[in-house]
């Protein structure tokens, strides 16, 4: 299975099992699945003492502490992007940048009102090759990775920034559903977070 698809553990200095999603940690990986069953399969069958071949303790929560490291890495990399001038928010801007054809990712906050994000999610719909669309955070946590007062739609740009935001969102997506349940959105949209020009 290729590294993207894959989160990496280290042992701790006490013997724990870390996670090491930077993969830059000093020590021998053990890497599994990027999925929440695979996690848990994994603390279950006491499956890192077995690789490491040395006793090691694995919490019970652990798939939660990836998820949330995993979500961390995401939103922080949209601030990055934004200052980077690879991300703009805003409906109007949201719009535009849909209706060039620039968009790679429709992010919208799971709080937010139905009515504009299905109007994005149509525009959207009617792209040669639709956006995929992310809708795991709130509008607090968007705006505040972003520092803007109210942040509900938002466009990742086709590029280098949605390339590199495609592996940590597919990594994120073995642990939770990247839009929540009665979200309509594009049809040709696939399950494959991260394959593709994005």
């Amino acid at each position: 299975m290729e590294e993207a698809r894959l989160i990496r553990f280290v042992a701790g200095p006490d013997g724990e099992v870390v996670p090491d999603l930077g993969r830059d940690l000093p020590g021998r990986g053990l890497w599994v699945q990027a999925t929440r069953a695979a996690v848990d399969m994994a603390v279950k069958k006491n499956a890192f003492s077995r690789s490491a071949k040395t006793k090691l303790s694995a919490p019970g929560d652990l798939s939660d502490r990836v998820d949330s490291l995993l979500a961390r890495r995401c939103i922080d990399r949209l601030g990055l992007a934004r200052r980077a001038g690879a991300l703009t928010s805003g409906f109007e801007k949201t719009d535009a940048a849909l209706r060039a054809g620039q968009v790679a990712w429709l992010i919208e906050a799971s709080d937010g009102s139905a009515d504009g994000r299905d109007k994005l999610l149509a525009i959207a719909r009617r792209q040669t090759r639709p956006p995929r669309i992310c809708g795991v955070f709130s509008s607090d946590e968007l705006s505040l990775a972003l520092g803007l007062g109210h942040a509900i739609h938002s466009a990742l740009l086709a590029g280098r920034w949605s390339q590199r935001w495609s592996e940590e969102i597919g990594r994120l997506a073995g642990f939770r559903p990247l839009q929540p349940d009665g979200w309509s959105h594009p049809e040709s949209s696939g399950p494959d977070f991260r394959g593709g020009e994005a």
